[in-house]
C-alpha cells in the first residue's frame, strides 16, 4: 500500500506500524510524529496500524535564537 511519509510516496506492507514507517526515515529521537494530522504519542507508534494513503509528518525540534 501507498503512505505518503513526509511529502513522499513510499510504498509499504499492508498491516504495517507507523513504527514500520518510521524505519524508512531511519530517524533518530528527538522527534514527533503525527498521522493525517493527529499526534501520535511515541508509546503508541508500534500499535498506531497505517491505512492506504495515510499521511505521516514527521516533525524535528528547531534550536537557536
Amino acid at each position: 500500500m501507498n503512505i505518503m511519509l513526509n511529502k513522499t510516496i513510499h510504498e509499504i506492507e499492508p498491516g504495517a506500524t507507523l513504527a514500520d514507517a518510521l524505519t524508512l526515515l531511519q530517524v533518530q529521537p528527538p522527534f514527533a510524529a503525527a498521522v493525517n494530522m493527529q499526534f501520535v504519542p511515541n508509546t503508541h507508534y508500534a500499535q498506531t496500524l497505517l491505512q492506504p494513503d495515510d499521511d505521516i509528518e514527521v516533525i524535528f525540534p528547531v534550536t537557536g535564537g
